[in-house]
């Protein structure tokens, strides 16, 4: 057999173990996203291409801030749920729902100093999926706890104290 004829069944076998991990990833995010959905409200949907869950914020609001300024505000709080983006060091605190605080010209100036953002209506956050926590991208510091979330203005004002 030729150097290239074992090169194509090489690459064939390698593509389709690709694809059967990237099929286990979506459907490991799939489960993933029926748990948030039916355990904690939270209305995501996975991103078929990268096995991500993504959630749009309206319903939820959240917080996004340096994981230093998160820490300080997770103890003023006691709760969460509270997202870890290590790469980053970055915290993203889920919220009730969103409001027009966002367009507080004064907030935006308070959050932008300490490098802190409200996550604008529309947009959207990535959920930790299984794939997410193994790799290290995205973890629960405080997990989804039923489908409690703290409002929006007062993880704002616990943010603004402990900046």
């Amino acid at each position: 057999m030729s150097t290239s004829r074992m090169e194509s069944k090489s690459d064939t076998a390698s593509g389709a173990y690709a694809a059967a991990q990237g099929y286990a990833t979506v459907q490991d995010a799939i489960a993933r996203c029926r748990s948030y959905r039916k355990d904690h409200g939270l209305y995501g949907v996975v991103d078929p291409a990268l096995g991500r869950i993504m959630l749009e914020i309206g319903a939820v609001g959240a917080v996004v801030m340096p994981a230093p300024l998160g820490a300080r505000v997770r103890e003023r709080l006691s709760g969460g749920p509270i997202i870890a983006h290590p790469r980053s060091d970055r915290w993203t605190f889920l919220t009730g729902p969103t409001d027009n605080s966002y367009m507080d010209m004064t907030l935006f100036a308070d959050l932008f100093r300490v490098c802190a953002s409200v996550a604008l209506p529309g947009s959207r956050i990535v959920l930790p999926s299984p794939t997410d926590e193994r790799g290290g991208y995205r973890l629960w510091i405080a997990p989804p706890q039923a489908d409690f979330r703290p409002e929006l203005a007062e993880v704002v004002t616990a943010t603004k104290a402990c900046a």
